[in-house]
């Protein structure tokens, strides 16, 4: 069960085919900046430590931070916090390969076995397109699955060092979700393989071309690919895992989770680079166009939303968000966008994993649910319900997912 809360919920800027054609951003509403200061305290106060949070409307911007960093000290957090994003590390990665395929080095329909023979070889490899890794269709299985198997697992996992190689390996030997192309299904596995394509590709280690080709550009100062540091550097925040009580996991091994969720950021960036992304100042328009055609949740119910190539969409009381969730040992992430980037809101917290054993909504979800609100619908109800999804693979455990 642990392993299925783990990582659900990593271009160059310039003149491109995009150059004229980014969406334009509407005039919004002000930000109510103290309506936002009370909605992100509810958070600690909900059961966190501290919590993290960058929203904006239009050309008006907010960051906030509420609660304490460490549990040792009692040092408040900061709003410039740097910390671990889990899975939003996709949709930099995603990002990365797209670009990659405007400018025709390969293609969103390539056999992954053209590029991969010697870890995706026969007919899987044939089957498996680069599109279905990235929209979780290829029917692989997640590796996380195998790896964080019980909590005994948490402590072997942050300190043995991992290969991608042995990563698919894993995930290759799992039984398949599903026949290629099949349905949504999500797996860490696919974006292990995506980062190997883009290295083949190019011929350069994977997390050197998001950040040549993504994080330099935008100048995401605070963001960046801790390889095999098991710190953060920079001012950060501790990591609880509530299992495991007070023990701080802010020293953690990430070398598990690479193109998948290895990803370090402030909230503030993950809204440049969504902002960037939704805007059109990174992908070509058919290419963007691409990434946000999405497969459904749940085929039975594709009201409650879709995921598309590394990036997802969900309903809220004023409109559909796009973006992504991540969660790690003991830090969870959410970054969800308007359609045309002009409303922003990313939240981090330094706890994870409360709910393992909730039978019922925790109040931690529920007040970053309204902290959400709150920063995408401020003229919605207060505590409006809201109607939930079926979102296969990314759990709210995975990051303070809302009950949308």
């Amino acid at each position: 069960m642990l392993a299925s809360l783990l990582l659900t919920t990593a271009v160059i800027v310039g003149p491109t085919a995009a150059a004229g054609r980014a969406y334009r951003i509407e005039v919004a509403p002000e930000l109510d900046r103290s309506a936002l200061r009370r909605a992100l305290a509810a958070v600690p106060a909900a059961g966190v430590p501290g919590a993290v949070a960058a929203a904006r409307t239009g050309r008006q911007s907010w960051i906030g931070a509420a609660g304490i960093a460490d549990l040792a000290q009692a040092r408040p957090i900061r709003p410039w916090s740097r910390h671990r994003v889990g899975s939003i590390t996709k949709t930099f990665v995603s990002t990365t390969l797209l670009r990659l395929v405007d400018e025709g080095a390969l293609g969103l329909d390539d056999q992954v076995g053209r590029w991969l023979p010697d870890l995706v070889p026969g007919v899987l490899g044939q089957r498996v397109t680069v599109r279905m890794l990235l929209n979780h269709t290829s029917g692989i299985g997640n590796y996380t699955d195998v790896l964080l198997d019980s909590l005994s697992a948490v402590e072997r996992v942050g300190s043995t060092p991992y290969s991608p190689a042995e990563l698919v390996s894993i995930g290759l030997g799992l039984p398949r979700t599903g026949e290629p192309g099949e349905v949504f299904g999500y797996s860490n596995t696919n974006y292990i393989l995506v980062g190997l394509v883009i290295e083949r590709v190019t011929g350069n280690p994977a997390t050197d071309e998001v950040t040549r080709r993504v994080i330099w550009p935008l100048r995401l100062a605070d963001t960046y690919f801790p390889g095999g540091d098991r710190t953060i550097r920079g001012p950060h925040a501790g990591a609880y895992f509530a299992p495991l009580g007070v023990r701080n996991f802010g020293e953690y091994g990430m070398t598990w989770a690479w193109t998948a969720g290895e990803l370090i950021a402030t909230m503030d960036d993950l809204n440049r680079f969504f902002r960037a992304l939704l805007g059109g100042r990174l992908l070509s328009a058919a290419t963007l166009a691409e990434m946000l055609s999405t497969v459904p949740f749940d085929p039975e119910a594709p009201e409650f939303g879709g995921y598309g190539l590394g990036i997802y969409r969900t309903a809220t009381p004023c409109g559909e968000v796009w973006g992504h969730d991540g969660g790690v040992i003991g830090q969870l992430t959410i970054s969800l966008h308007s359609r045309d980037g002009g409303r922003q809101a990313s939240l981090g917290s330094n706890l994870s994993h409360y709910q393992l054993y909730a039978a019922e909504p925790h109040p931690i979800d529920i007040a970053a649910q309204e902290f959400l609100r709150v920063a995408h619908c401020p003229d919605s109800p207060a505590g409006a319900a809201w109607t939930p999804p079926s979102l296969p693979g990314i759990p709210a455990i995975a990051g303070p997912a809302p009950n949308w």
